[in-house]
C-alpha cells in the first residue's frame, strides 16, 4: 500500500523536525544548564554535546541513571540524524521480511491453484478479494500512515518537552476509539451490502452467491486492516520497524493455515476466511510492541519542538493526503477494471489474470526494493540542499531497477508456459489453465517496465514540500486508457486483450510521469534517462528471443526455466557491454550500498544534513520500510 508541515523526503518513521526543532533542543539544553548553574553550550557546538547536557540534567545521579542517559542520547541521535547504521538495519530487516512475505504469497497462490484450480469458484473469491486489496492500499500503505505518522511524531516531540500528562497516550485515547467505531460500522455496512457490491464489481459472474459469501468474510478486514495501519504508523513513529515489516508474513500464514484446515468443509470460502484470520494475525503481531512502547514513555525520546497550532495539523494532513489517496486509488483501480471486464468471459478468466499477474510482478517487486533501500540516501541529499546528488542517485536507481525488471520480464516472456507449469500445474490446475495463464503472463510482462517506472518516479513528485496532483492525473489518464482499450480487447481477445490494455495504460502513465519529472524536487534528466531506457528495452528484446529459442528443446520445466534465465541475463549484459553509447549503469552491489557525501557517518559531530531529520510520504507500492506482497 503506507504519511504536516513542509518537509524533505526520508523514512516514514522519522519525526518531522527541522531548524525549529533543533533550536528548541538547544534552547532546552541552555535552560537546563543555567538551572544547574553552568554555562550554556554554544549553539555551534556539536549537537551531541547539547543532547548529552539536556538529557543528563534530567536523569538522577548514579550508574543506572548515567546508563539510561547514554541510551537516551544514542536513541535521540538515531531519531534525529537518521543514522546510517540504523537505517541500514531497518532496511535490511524490512527487505528480508518482504522477501519472506513474497515467498509465502507465492506458496499461497500455489495452494489455491492446486486445491481450487482456475474456475468459477476462484473467480468468485478473487472478486471478494478486491475488498482487502483496496483496504490494504488505503488503511495500511497510504492513508492511515500519512495521517498518523506525523501525528505520533508530534506527540513524541511534545512528550520530550515534559508537559503535564502524556501526549502520546492522549493521542491514542482521542483517535483509536473513533477509528474502531467508524470503520467497524463501515465493515458492518459492507457485510450487509455484499450482494450489491458483487453486482457492481462483477455483473457477469456465473456464481454471485459464492462471491457474496466470500465478500462477507473478507469484509471484516476493513476493521482489522485499520488497526494494522494504526499500529504500524505508531510503531514507525517510535522507531520500531520489525513488527510492521512482519505483517504480510502473518497475513499469508493465516490464509495458508485456514485453507489447509477448512478446505474440505468450506471449499474456496476457506480462502476468504483466511483473509479474515490473516487480518487478525497482522494486528496481533504488532500489538505487544505497541503496548510496550506506550507503557515506556522515556524509551524513545525525540528532539524538543513547539507544539503545532490547533487545527493546523488537520488541514495540512488533509491537503497532503488527498493527492496521495487519489493516486493510490487510480493505481489500484487497474485491477478493478480487469475483473469487471473479465466477469462476463468464460469461467476461469479472472483466475488466469490473477495468477499471471502475481508471477509476472515478481521482477517488479525486486526492482522496487532497490529503490526503497536507497530512498533515505536521496532524502539526505535533499535535506542538505544538494538536489544534484539526489538526481544522480535517482537516475542510477531508475536504470538499475530497469535492468532488474527487464531481465525478469524477458525471462517471463521467454519461458512463460514452463514457469506456469512448474509453479501451478498440479491438482485442479490443468494444462489448459497453464496455456491460458502463460499467454496472459507474456502480455502482462510487456507493462512491467511501466509499472516499475511509476513506482520509482513517483518519489520525485511526493518529495516536494507541497502536495501535487500531477501523479494522480497521470494515473487517471492511464486508467482511462486501460478501460477504453479493455472493452474491445476483452471482446476480441478475452483475458489476453485485458492484459494488453493494462500494459498500455500503465505505460502511458509512466511516460507522463517521466515527462514531468524534470520539474520536481529531484530534477532528473528526462532525455538522457529516456535514451538509456530505450537502449535497455532493445537489449531486453534481443535477450527475450535468445532465451525463447534456447528453452524450446528442453523437456524438463525446471531446466528450461533455468536455461532461459541464464541465457537472457547473459545476452542482455553482453548487448549492454557491446552497444554503442550504452547507458551508464554502475555495478549493482556497489551502487546498492553507495552513499552520497551527505549520508556518510562521521565519528565527530554530525553534519547539518545529519542533524536535520527528514520524513517522507510513502506512496503506493514504493513504500520505504513498508513494502509487502499482499
Amino acid at each position: 500500500m503506507t504519511t504536516g508541515a513542509p518537509r524533505a523526503t526520508g523514512t516514514p518513521g522519522t519525526p518531522a523536525a527541522g531548524p525549529a526543532a533543533s533550536a528548541g533542543l538547544l534552547g532546552g539544553a541552555r535552560r537546563v544548564t543555567r538551572r544547574a548553574g553552568g554555562a550554556a553550550p554554544s549553539p555551534v557546538a556539536a549537537p551531541g554535546r547539547a543532547v548529552r547536557t539536556a538529557v543528563s540534567a534530567r536523569v538522577p545521579a548514579g550508574p543506572h541513571g548515567r546508563r539510561r542517559a547514554h541510551a537516551r542520547v544514542r536513541a535521540t541521535r538515531t531519531g534525529a540524524s537518521g543514522g546510517g547504521g540504523f537505517l541500514a538495519k531497518a532496511a535490511a530487516v524490512t527487505a528480508g521480511l518482504t522477501a519472506a512475505g513474497a515467498v509465502l504469497g507465492l506458496v499461497r497462490d500455489q495452494i489455491m491453484a492446486g486445491y481450487f484450480g482456475a474456475g468459477a469458484g476462484t473467480d468468485a473469491f478473487l472478486v471478494a478479494w478486491t475488498v482487502p486489496e483496496f483496504a490494504s492500499t488505503l488503511l495500511i500503505e497510504d492513508a492511515m500512515a500519512l495521517i498518523l505518522v506525523p501525528a505520533f511524531s508530534r506527540a513524541l516531540a511534545r512528550r520530550s518537552a515534559g508537559p503535564p500528562g502524556d501526549p502520546v497516550r492522549e493521542l491514542v485515547r482521542g483517535t483509536l476509539p473513533r477509528i474502531v467505531l467508524g470503520l467497524g460500522l463501515a465493515a458492518a455496512v459492507l457485510i450487509v451490502a455484499a450482494p450489491l457490491l458483487v453486482a457492481a464489481l462483477a455483473p457477469g459472474l456465473p456464481d454471485p452467491g459464492l462471491a457474496v459469501d466470500c465478500t462477507r468474510l473478507t469484509g471484516t478486514c476493513v476493521l482489522s486492516f485499520a488497526l494494522v495501519g494504526y499500529c504500524s504508523a505508531a510503531l514507525r513513529a517510535h522507531g520500531r520497524f520489525l513488527p510492521p515489516a512482519a505483517i504480510y508474513v502473518a497475513y499469508n500464514t493465516g490464509i495458508i493455515g485456514t485453507i489447509l484446515v477448512l478446505r474440505e468443509p468450506w471449499g474456496v470460502r476457506s480462502a476468504a476466511a483466511g483473509v479474515a484470520v490473516g487480518g487478525v494475525l497482522m494486528v496481533l503481531v504488532q500489538a505487544p510492541s505497541l503496548l510496550r512502547a506506550l507503557r515506556a514513555p522515556g524509551r524513545t525520546p525525540r528532539p524538543e519542538g513547539p507544539p503545532a497550532p490547533a487545527g493546523e495539523g488537520r488541514v495540512l494532513v488533509l491537503g497532503l493526503i488527498a493527492p496521495v489517496v487519489a493516486f493510490s486509488l487510480c493505481r489500484q483501480s487497474q485491477t478493478l477494471i480487469e475483473r469487471f471486464l473479465a466477469s462476463p468471459l468464460p469461467a476461469g478468466a479472472i483466475s488466469h489474470l490473477n495468477y499471471a499477474q502475481k508471477v509476472a510482478q515478481m521482477p517488479m517487486i525486486l526492482s522496487l526494493m532497490l529503490c526503497t533501500v536507497s530512498f533515505p540516501v536521496v532524502a539526505r541529499a535533499l535535506a542538505a540542499g544538494d538536489p544534484e546528488a539526489a538526481r544522480r542517485r535517482v537516475e542510477r536507481d531508475l536504470l538499475l531497477a530497469a535492468v532488474v525488471v527487464l531481465v525478469g520480464s524477458s525471462t517471463v516472456i521467454a519461458a512463460a508456459p514452463r514457469i506456469v507449469e512448474l509453479l501451478f500445474e498440479r491438482g485442479e490446475f490443468t494444462a489448459a489453465d497453464t496455456t491460458a495463464t502463460a499467454a496472459v503472463m507474456r502480455v502482462y510482462a510487456l507493462g512491467l517496465l511501466g509499472q516499475t517506472m511509476v513506482g520509482a518516479l513517483v518519489r520525485c513528485y511526493f518529495s516536494a514540500a507541497r502536495p501535487l496532483w500531477y501523479p494522480a492525473a497521470a494515473m487517471a489518464a492511464g486508467l482511462a486508457t486501460t478501460a477504453a482499450a479493455g472493452v474491445p480487447g476483452a471482446h476480441y481477445w478475452g483475458a489476453v486483450g485485458i492484459a494488453a490494455a493494462n500494459a498500455l495504460g500503465i505505460t502511458l502513465s509512466a511516460v507522463l510521469l517521466l515527462r514531468g519529472a524534470h520539474r520536481q524536487a529531484v530534477p532528473v534528466r528526462v532525455d538522457r534517462l529516456g535514451e538509456g531506457l530505450l537502449r535497455l528495452a532493445t537489449a531486453s528484446a534481443w535477450a527475450t528471443g535468445a532465451g525463447w529459442l534456447c528453452q524450446l528443446a528442453i523437456d524438463s520445466a525446471v531446466l528450461a526455466v533455468a536455461v532461459a534465465g541464464l541465457v537472457v541475463a547473459g545476452v542482455f549484459l553482453l548487448f549492454i557491454a557491446c552497444a554503442a553509447k550504452a547507458p551508464e549503469i554502475p555495478p549493482l552491489p556497489r551502487s546498492a550500498f553507495r552513499r552520497t557525501p551527505h549520508a556518510r557517518r562521521h565519528r565527530a559531530a554530525p553534519s547539518a544534513a545529519e542533524a536535520a531529520p527528514v520524513e517522507a510520504a510513502p506512496v503506493g507500492r514504493d513504500v520505504p520500510l513498508d513494502h509487502g506482497r499482499r
